[in-house]
C-alpha cells in the first residue's frame, strides 16, 4: 500500500513516511493509493474481538510494518486497563430499537479521540525508526477541545517526541481547558490562541508548510508531525470501530450480514465521518451517512448545495469541538469523488484560501448527496435533545452526541427512513461539558465546574469518570496565550530554536 497527496497525485510514499510526516509538503493530505475491498472477509471478521479486528484492518494499510509491530501497537494501545474494559460500547435505545449509540469515550481522556491517539504514538515511534534518521518528532496540533488532551495523554513522555498543542482561548469547555492546562509530562506544551479553532488550525498548517520553519527543525535534528486527523495514522484507527459496530449489530440480531446500516456522526473536521465512508468504500454495508453540525452549519450547506462557503458568522456553541468553519478532511473525500484529480482539488483549496468559498459543480454535488445527508441544530435544540433523551431513555448524553441525535430525528422526519438500523457516534462523556448538560436539565447558577459535576451526579444518579473528577486537585501548568500570527515564534522558542 502506497500513499498519494490530495494535491500531488504523483507522490508514492510508504505508510511509515506519511505517518511520520503528517501532511504533504505542498499542503495536501495523504490518502491511500487505493482502498482494499474486504467484502469477502466480512464473515470471518465478524467473529473477531476488537484488537484482532484492528490488526486485520491495519495490516492492509501499514504494509511496511511487520505483523509483530502491528500486534504490539494494538495491544499497547487498547489494553483493557486503559479503557475500563471494552474500548467501544454499543448502547441500544429501548424506545427505538433501530438506533443505538456507539460510545467511543471510555478511554483516558473521555473522548472518542482516544481510540486513535492511544495508538498513534506507537505507530509514530515505529515510523520514526524506519524513516526518522534519529530525529525528534515535534507533534504540532490544533484542537477544538478533545484532540489536544488526547494527544497530550497519548504522547506524554514518549521518547523522541515533543508535543505542542494550540487551542482557541474561548472555544473549549472549562473541563477541556483544565484537562490540557494540568497535563503532566516533560515533553508537552499547551498554548491558547487569541481566536477561534479555524485560526489555530490555519496557524498550524502554515507552520507545517513553511520552508523556513522546516529548515530550522532540520538543523535542530527534528521534524514536524501531527496528531490531528490530517495525519493518516490518526484517521486509520477510526475505520475499525465502524466495522466493529456493524458486526455487533449482526451478533445481536439487529442486522443480518450484508444488510446495510446508517451512520450518524457529530462532525467538525470531517475525520470521524470520513472514516465511516472509507469503511463503506472497503465493502462495509452502509446506506447513508448523516453529517450532523451545530450552528456552524458550513458542512450542512455544502452537502445541500455543493458550495463550501466559510464566509459566515462564527458561533461559539455548547458543542465546542464542532465549532469549525474549515473542515480539513473534506479535502480527502472530494479528492476521491473528483476522480483523484489533484489539480482540480488544489484549485478548490486555493479558492477557499483566497476567496473563502468554492463550488464543486453538479457532478460532484450529486455524488455527495447520494451518500450524505446534512443536518444541523442550534444550542436550544441541543439542550432539548439532552433533556428529552434523559427523560425518555434515562440516558445522559453530551452536547455533541445530542447534535447527532437531533439530526437523526430530522433525517427520519424528512426521509421516512426510520427502519434502517442506525449507529450514532457518541463522542464524549457528558461530564466533559457538565455545566451545559446540567443546564439542559435544570437552571444553573454555579460557575464552578466541579460543583456542577457534583450536582449532575446527584440529579441523575450517574457518576463522573474518575479521570475528570480527579482534575480538581491537579495544579495548573500551562496558561500561555499568543496572537494567531505569533504561533510560529512560540513553537521556535519552545523548541529552543529561536535563533535558527
Amino acid at each position: 500500500m502506497r500513499y498519494k497527496s490530495t494535491r500531488n497525485s504523483n507522490l508514492r510514499l510508504e505508510a511509515s513516511q506519511v505517518i511520520a510526516q503528517g501532511i504533504s509538503r505542498e499542503g495536501g493530505l495523504f490518502v491511500p493509493e487505493s482502498l482494499p475491498n474486504v467484502a469477502e472477509k466480512l464473515v470471518a471478521w465478524s467473529q473477531l474481538g476488537y484488537q484482532e479486528l484492528a490488526q486485520e484492518i491495519f495490516s492492509l494499510f501499514l504494509t511496511d510494518f511487520t505483523p509483530a509491530e502491528i500486534e504490539s501497537c494494538v495491544k499497547k494501545a487498547y489494553a483493557p486497563e486503559k479503557f475500563g474494559g471494552e474500548a467501544v460500547k454499543l448502547r441500544p435505545f429501548t424506545k427505538n430499537g433501530n438506533r443505538c449509540l456507539l460510545e467511543l469515550w471510555h478511554g483516558p481522556t473521555c473522548a472518542f479521540k482516544d481510540m486513535a491517539l492511544q495508538i498513534l504514538p506507537h505507530f509514530l515511534t515505529i515510523s520514526l525508526e524506519k524513516t526518522g534518521k534519529g530525529r525528534k518528532a515535534v507533534i504540532l496540533t490544533a484542537t477544538s477541545g478533545d484532540t489536544g488532551k488526547a494527544a497530550l495523554a497519548g504522547f506524554k513522555d514518549v521518547p523522541g517526541t515533543q508535543v505542542i498543542v494550540f487551542y482557541p482561548q474561548n472555544g473549549v469547555s472549562p473541563m477541556q481547558k483544565r484537562q490540557m492546562a494540568t497535563q503532566a509530562g516533560g515533553n508537552v506544551a499547551v498554548c491558547a490562541i487569541d481566536g477561534n479553532f479555524d485560526d489555530a488550525q490555519a496557524a498550524v498548517k502554515r507552520i507545517f508548510t513553511d520552508p523556513a520553519m522546516n529548515a530550522a527543525l532540520e538543523k535542530g535534528g527534528m521534524l514536524f508531525s501531527s496528531a490531528n486527523s490530517i495525519n493518516w495514522g490518526r484517521l486509520l484507527p477510526q475505520i475499525v470501530y465502524y466495522f466493529y459496530a456493524y458486526f455487533r449489530l449482526c451478533k445481536e440480531g439487529t442486522l443480518s450480514l450484508g444488510e446495510p446500516m446508517n451512520v450518524a456522526v457529530p462532525t467538525g473536521n470531517f475525520g470521524n465521518i470520513l472514516a465511516a465512508y472509507y469503511a463503506k468504500s472497503m465493502g462495509l454495508p452502509i446506506r447513508k451517512f448523516l453529517c450532523a453540525s451545530n450552528a456552524n452549519r458550513v458542512l450542512t450547506d455544502f452537502i445541500r448545495t455543493g458550495v463550501y462557503d466559510r464566509r459566515r458568522e462564527f458561533f461559539a456553541t455548547i458543542s465546542p469541538s464542532m465549532d469549525i468553519l474549515v473542515s480539513s478532511n473534506l479535502e480527502r473525500l472530494l479528492y476521491g469523488l473528483s476522480g483523484q484529480d489533484s489539480g482540480t482539488l488544489a484549485g478548490w483549496m486555493e479558492e477557499l484560501a483566497q476567496n473563502g468559498w468554492y463550488d464543486v459543480g453538479e457532478e460532484v454535488r450529486q455524488k455527495v448527496q447520494a451518500q450524505f445527508y446534512g443536518g444541523f441544530c442550534d444550542d436550544a435544540a441541543t439542550a432539548r435533545t439532552i433533556a428529552e433523551t434523559w427523560r425518555t431513555e434515562g440516558y445522559l448524553c453530551d452536547t455533541h452526541t445530542a447534535v447527532a441525535l437531533d439530526v437523526y430525528r430530522q433525517y427520519v422526519e424528512e426521509t421516512g427512513d426510520g427502519g434502517t438500523p442506525t449507529v450514532i457516534a457518541s463522542t464524549a462523556s457528558p461530564y466533559k461539558f457538565a455545566a451545559d448538560v446540567l443546564g439542559a436539565l435544570e437552571p444553573v447558577s454555579c460557575v464552578d465546574e466541579f460543583q456542577n459535576i457534583a450536582r449532575l451526579e446527584e440529579l441523575t444518579g450517574t457518576q463522573a469518570p474518575a479521570q475528570l473528577a480527579g482534575l480538581k486537585d491537579k495544579p495548573i501548568r500551562f496558561q500561555d496565550m499568543v496572537a494567531k500570527d505569533q504561533a510560529a515564534a512560540y513553537v521556535l522558542a519552545g523548541l529552543n530554536l529561536g535563533g535558527a
